[in-house]
């Protein structure tokens, strides 16, 4: 029985529009204007790692509610010199004041998780630190940190239209930003969420951004905009307090890996959930070697069946396992093992949805913003910067421009489970990014945003382009599932599929939601970039693709 997926070289055009081709370097995120940054950039002799910084504190202005300094962020950096993927680990930690019993107790916080966009909610932002190490530690070292961000502090002073569909979800939160701070103006205009076209300027982010670029790490998490930061949290009944800032630091840690038919994804190690896509492609390999898999056609019942079904046996085991590595063991090694994976594809059954999906025993949300960009050397960054939710906590700083996040919504109030909060602990993390080798070359930079839906989406793009030959726009474009983690048993399917086919998906037991317009934007926004030399030419050539389900665009030159 043959135990692939079947490769159609001849994939239907349903794209909105063509992939973008490039030789010397592309940027891809959700804000065109955001892309102009990390150019300008880039023919300033920067490299990957210096454009994709200026690409992040850009896109804080043009999309304040998905992203920004307030958040914390991750990247995957390639060099193309050494041939190497090193990883960042740009996330926040619990205030270290801040235990289960003070929630419960002085707080009368009830249920398992802290309160989502609650002020307990809020950890230390990791981006500000996050973005200037990697200038410091992946960039050319022929640009400065205060170049890399002076075209995001002349767009906050200038100001920048709005997208159109950047709008609807701007004007959305605006309600819970209004409620959560008293200087919510700071990201609003006239009170309200920007319309499509009005021009939105942040002259107190650009003042940030300044003390950032001349002080580094020490202008955001001391002096002014620290005392900000404090004055907010502690206001509302939060515990952060100026140690907690001065005491952040990033992480560098070695990029876990799986590799599926000879190509290879790098995913940052947990505390993020990389380990869900991985776990998931090992299932779908054992698989196949056993004939369970045979021929099957994109997107139909058969195929998202499957889909659906790795993810969940993935995210049982990610869900129980994945914390700060800090403060317990992640059996990462033990769960990527052929003989652990063996075990859980057993799970599978082909003809009807698993009704309960229990974790194995490997030991014996959400907005955010995701971006990336190739150079004219082949160093590729694949970067991605979070608030959690719309706004994240919605508390705004007095005078700094931006709201700070609410990831330790994410920590269990369980004292036994592995991802329990502590105090200063880092939390289980949705945002990550990607990369895929192939033989130790860069095949493509990409990532999906989206909460949960993250490694499932790069799962799906992933098998878009290796089994079904899709470029990166296809690959983009072509309709998603989702598992819907916060909803035990529901999937989410997009429109695009087929009536049929979720009819089918139904019949076989799998609870199916059909999500349509601006609600598309839960399977994800995404952007990647493919790399490929033409030998005849001997130059790279990249391809790009940029998510249809946001304002965003690849450019390259």
């Amino acid at each position: 029985m043959a135990s692939t997926v079947k490769h159609n070289q001849s994939v239907p055009y349903t794209s909105r529009r063509s992939a973008v081709y490039g030789t010397h370097y592309m940027v891809s995120s959700t804000q065109p204007l955001a892309n102009q940054a990390g150019v300008r950039i880039l023919e300033q002799g920067g490299n990957a790692a210096d454009a994709a910084v200026a690409v992040a504190a850009a896109i804080n202005l043009a999309e304040p509610f998905s992203t920004g300094i307030g958040g914390d962020c991750f990247c995957l950096f390639y060099s193309a010199k050494d041939r190497t993927i090193r990883g960042l680990n740009g996330s926040g930690r619990a205030p270290s004041a801040l235990t289960i019993d003070i929630l419960k107790d002085r707080f009368g916080i009830t249920g398992d998780e802290v309160p989502a966009r609650s002020v307990h909610a809020v950890t230390v932002p990791g981006a500000a630190a996050g973005w200037v190490d990697t200038v410091e530690a992946f960039g050319s070292g022929k640009v400065t940190l205060a170049e890399v961000l002076q075209p995001a502090i002349e767009m906050c002073e200038e100001g920048v239209p709005v997208g159109e569909l950047t709008s609807p979800f701007w004007r959305d939160a605006a309600e819970h930003l209004k409620k959560a701070s008293p200087h919510a103006h700071e990201l609003l205009i006239h009170g309200q969420g920007p319309l499509p076209g009005q021009v939105f300027r942040n002259p107190t982010l650009a003042n940030t951004f300044r003390r950032l670029a001349s002080e580094g790490k020490r202008g955001f998490y001391q002096g002014t905009v620290a005392d900000a930061i404090v004055e907010a949290v502690q206001s509302k009944g939060g515990v952060l307090t100026h140690k907690d800032l001065a005491a952040h630091t990033t992480t560098f840690d070695e990029p876990i890996s799986y590799e599926y038919r000879g190509h290879r994804l790098h995913e940052c190690a947990p505390n993020g959930s990389g380990l869900v896509a991985l776990i998931a492609l090992g299932v779908l390999e054992q698989l196949e070697a056993q004939g369970v898999v045979t021929e099957m056609e994109h997107n139909s019942a058969e195929y998202l069946h499957l889909v659906i079904e790795i993810l969940r046996i993935a995210f049982a085991d990610a869900r129980q396992f994945i914390c700060d590595p800090a403060f317990g063991d992640v059996p990462v090694q033990q769960m990527l093992s052929p003989g652990y994976l063996k075990q859980r594809a057993q799970l599978f059954d082909p003809s009807k949805a698993a009704v309960d999906v229990k974790h194995g025993s490997p030991l014996g949300g959400s907005d955010t913003v995701y971006f990336t960009v190739v150079d004219k050397d082949g160093n590729a960054c694949s970067f991605i910067n979070s608030l959690y939710h719309g706004f994240g906590s919605g508390i705004v700083p007095r005078g700094c421009g931006f709201a700070l996040h609410d990831r330790g919504a994410l920590f269990r109030l369980d004292p036994t489970h592995p991802n329990c909060l502590e105090p200063s602990k880092r939390p289980y993390h949705t945002i990550i990014p990607a990369m895929v080798t192939k033989g130790g070359e860069l095949f493509m930079s990409y990532g999906i945003m989206g909460g949960y839906n993250q490694p499932q989406a790069h799962v799906q793009v992933l098998l878009n382009m290796v089994v079904f030959g899709m470029n990166p726009q296809q690959a983009l474009d072509s309709p998603r599932i989702s598992i819907l983690v916060d909803e035990e048993g529901v999937v989410a399917v997009e429109e695009g599929v087929d009536g049929e086919v979720v009819d089918r998906l139904r019949q076989m037991g799998h609870n199916v939601k059909v999500e349509v317009g601006l609600q598309r934007s839960m399977f994800g926004r995404g952007q990647v970039i493919r790399r490929t030399v033409d030998a005849a030419a001997g130059v790279q050539v990249l391809i790009a693709g940029s998510d249809p389900r946001s304002d965003g665009q690849a450019v390259g030159r």
